[in-house]
């Protein structure tokens, strides 16, 4: 697999965080992924994958920065954050993610490093 096509996901996860459905965000899976977010929750596989990211589609406004990424092989690091407003409220999560990617660049796992006492809630 060449790291482009990894960068590209990478890319896309990004982008759809900021304005995509849970179900597109779910569809950069592959059918087998688990995913374990925050590190050391529950490990999440299938419809639980959508699950998760479906709590982005209630916000009022989402934003989402790539800082940095790192791509060697089937293999991905990167550090973003993700601010959203929902109710009155502006929430930022500071993650880095760590992804193993198929050959068809879809993401088989996903271990995201945040921790929860960290995420920052402030009124707008």
């Amino acid at each position: 697999m060449a790291a482009q096509q990894v960068r590209e996901t990478i890319d896309r996860y990004i982008a759809l965080m900021a304005t995509g459905p849970a179900s597109e965000i779910a569809e950069l899976y592959a059918p087998d992924a688990v995913v374990e977010d925050p590190i050391g929750s529950d490990p999440r596989r299938g419809a639980a994958i959508e699950e998760l990211y479906a709590a982005l589609d209630q916000m009022e406004q989402r934003k989402a920065e790539l800082h940095t990424a790192r791509v060697n092989g089937s293999h991905a690091a990167f550090w973003f954050t993700l601010v959203t407003e929902v109710n009155g409220h502006r929430m930022t999560l500071s993650a880095i993610d760590v992804m193993e990617f198929d050959d068809a660049g879809r993401i088989v796992s996903m271990r995201a490093y945040w921790d929860p006492a960290e995420l920052r809630f402030e009124p707008l």
